[in-house]
Protein backbone atom coordinates (compact mmCIF):
# COMPACT_ATOMS: atom_id res chain seq x y z
CA UNK A 1 0.00 0.00 0.00
CA UNK A 2 1.37 3.56 -0.69
CA UNK A 3 1.59 6.27 1.64
CA UNK A 4 -1.65 8.23 0.55
CA UNK A 5 -3.97 5.01 0.74
CA UNK A 6 -2.47 4.58 4.20
CA UNK A 7 -3.75 8.28 5.60
CA UNK A 8 -6.94 7.27 3.74
CA UNK A 9 -7.71 4.13 5.67
CA UNK A 10 -6.66 6.13 9.24
CA UNK A 11 -8.77 9.18 8.48
CA UNK A 12 -11.87 6.68 7.69
CA UNK A 13 -11.20 4.66 11.14
CA UNK A 14 -10.71 8.16 12.64
CA UNK A 15 -14.23 9.65 11.13
CA UNK A 16 -15.85 6.35 12.10
CA UNK A 17 -14.80 6.25 15.55
CA UNK A 18 -16.23 10.11 15.60
CA UNK A 19 -19.49 9.16 14.29
CA UNK A 20 -20.11 6.32 16.83
CA UNK A 21 -19.09 9.04 19.75
CA UNK A 22 -21.54 10.91 17.93
CA UNK A 23 -24.50 8.66 17.77
CA UNK A 24 -24.22 7.87 21.82
CA UNK A 25 -24.24 11.17 22.51
CA UNK A 26 -26.95 12.09 20.70
CA UNK A 27 -28.97 8.86 22.03
CA UNK A 28 -28.09 10.05 25.38
CA UNK A 29 -29.75 13.41 24.90
CA UNK A 30 -32.62 11.97 23.63
CA UNK A 31 -33.25 9.61 26.71
CA UNK A 32 -31.80 12.38 29.38
CA UNK A 33 -35.52 13.91 29.19
CA UNK A 34 -37.30 10.40 29.40
CA UNK A 35 -35.02 9.47 32.37
CA UNK A 36 -36.29 12.47 34.25
CA UNK A 37 -39.65 12.33 33.28
CA UNK A 38 -40.32 8.80 34.60
CA UNK A 39 -38.37 9.70 37.66
CA UNK A 40 -40.90 12.18 37.86
CA UNK A 41 -43.25 9.79 37.93
CA UNK A 42 -42.69 7.33 40.69
CA UNK A 43 -43.51 8.54 43.85
CA UNK A 44 -40.66 7.30 46.75
CA UNK A 45 -41.77 7.85 49.80
CA UNK A 46 -38.79 7.57 52.08
CA UNK A 47 -40.15 6.74 55.14
CA UNK A 48 -42.60 4.25 54.06
CA UNK A 49 -39.39 2.94 52.14
CA UNK A 50 -36.87 2.87 55.87
CA UNK A 51 -40.17 1.62 57.35
CA UNK A 52 -39.86 -1.98 55.26
CA UNK A 53 -36.35 -1.71 55.05
CA UNK A 54 -35.59 -1.41 59.27
CA UNK A 55 -38.74 -3.52 60.30
CA UNK A 56 -38.02 -7.09 60.95
CA UNK A 57 -39.71 -9.82 60.10
CA UNK A 58 -41.10 -11.79 63.11
CA UNK A 59 -43.29 -15.35 62.90
CA UNK A 60 -44.20 -16.82 65.97
CA UNK A 61 -41.85 -14.85 68.73
CA UNK A 62 -38.66 -15.24 66.47
CA UNK A 63 -36.64 -13.19 64.65
CA UNK A 64 -36.47 -14.34 61.29
CA UNK A 65 -33.12 -13.00 60.64
CA UNK A 66 -31.43 -14.15 63.36
CA UNK A 67 -33.10 -16.93 64.82
CA UNK A 68 -33.79 -15.00 68.36
CA UNK A 69 -36.47 -14.85 70.26
CA UNK A 70 -38.00 -11.54 70.53
CA UNK A 71 -38.14 -10.13 73.83
CA UNK A 72 -37.03 -6.38 75.32
CA UNK A 73 -33.04 -6.08 74.07
CA UNK A 74 -32.85 -8.57 71.54
CA UNK A 75 -32.19 -6.16 69.03
CA UNK A 76 -29.27 -5.23 71.26
CA UNK A 77 -28.12 -8.73 71.47
CA UNK A 78 -28.73 -8.87 67.73
CA UNK A 79 -26.26 -6.24 67.49
CA UNK A 80 -23.84 -7.11 69.39
CA UNK A 81 -23.46 -10.74 68.92
CA UNK A 82 -23.35 -10.87 65.09
CA UNK A 83 -20.86 -8.24 65.05
CA UNK A 84 -18.63 -11.32 65.35
CA UNK A 85 -19.82 -14.31 64.70
CA UNK A 86 -23.37 -15.91 63.70
CA UNK A 87 -26.22 -15.97 66.20
CA UNK A 88 -26.63 -19.53 66.01
CA UNK A 89 -23.91 -19.68 68.26
CA UNK A 90 -26.28 -17.62 71.13
CA UNK A 91 -29.66 -19.29 70.08
CA UNK A 92 -28.05 -23.16 70.12
CA UNK A 93 -26.87 -22.56 73.82
CA UNK A 94 -28.30 -22.40 77.01
CA UNK A 95 -26.39 -21.24 79.92
CA UNK A 96 -27.38 -19.48 83.16
CA UNK A 97 -26.89 -15.71 83.82
CA UNK A 98 -23.59 -16.86 85.27
CA UNK A 99 -22.62 -18.48 82.32
CA UNK A 100 -23.11 -16.03 79.42
CA UNK A 101 -21.02 -13.32 81.86
CA UNK A 102 -18.20 -15.93 82.02
CA UNK A 103 -18.52 -16.59 78.41
CA UNK A 104 -19.01 -12.67 78.02
CA UNK A 105 -15.06 -12.61 79.77
CA UNK A 106 -14.08 -15.12 77.72
CA UNK A 107 -14.68 -13.71 74.92
CA UNK A 108 -13.66 -10.05 75.91
CA UNK A 109 -10.01 -12.11 77.00
CA UNK A 110 -9.35 -14.47 74.30
CA UNK A 111 -11.43 -13.00 71.58
CA UNK A 112 -11.02 -9.25 71.68
CA UNK A 113 -14.69 -8.41 72.39
CA UNK A 114 -15.01 -4.69 73.48
CA UNK A 115 -16.20 -3.53 77.13
CA UNK A 116 -19.83 -3.76 77.02
CA UNK A 117 -20.41 -1.04 79.50
CA UNK A 118 -23.96 -0.71 80.78
CA UNK A 119 -25.51 -2.71 77.81
CA UNK A 120 -23.88 -6.07 78.91
CA UNK A 121 -26.48 -5.91 82.22
CA UNK A 122 -29.14 -5.42 79.72
CA UNK A 123 -27.67 -8.25 77.07
CA UNK A 124 -26.84 -10.92 80.38
CA UNK A 125 -30.72 -10.04 81.16
CA UNK A 126 -32.19 -11.04 77.81
CA UNK A 127 -29.65 -14.06 77.68
CA UNK A 128 -30.72 -14.94 81.38
CA UNK A 129 -34.52 -15.09 80.41
CA UNK A 130 -34.69 -16.48 76.79
CA UNK A 131 -31.92 -19.24 77.14
CA UNK A 132 -31.21 -20.62 80.43
CA UNK A 133 -30.91 -24.09 80.75
CA UNK A 134 -34.13 -25.86 80.12
CA UNK A 135 -35.70 -28.06 83.51
CA UNK A 136 -36.35 -30.98 81.43
CA UNK A 137 -34.18 -33.49 80.00
CA UNK A 138 -33.22 -34.10 76.95
CA UNK A 139 -36.86 -34.13 75.29
CA UNK A 140 -40.58 -33.69 76.77
CA UNK A 141 -41.85 -36.68 78.77
CA UNK A 142 -44.67 -38.67 76.24
CA UNK A 143 -48.05 -37.81 76.75
CA UNK A 144 -51.26 -39.92 76.38
CA UNK A 145 -50.29 -42.61 74.90
CA UNK A 146 -52.36 -45.28 74.32
CA UNK A 147 -50.27 -48.96 75.62
CA UNK A 148 -51.25 -52.08 74.06
CA UNK A 149 -50.58 -55.12 75.84
CA UNK A 150 -48.00 -57.64 74.89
Amino acid sequence: MNQKSENKEELLAHVDGIVRMVKIVFIAILMFPFVFYVASKINFDREEIAAVVEEPLIENGIDVESGLIVDEHYELVKGTCSACHSIALVTQNSATREGWKELIVWMQKTQKLWDLGDNEALILDYLEKNYAPKKQGRRAPLKNIEWYEL
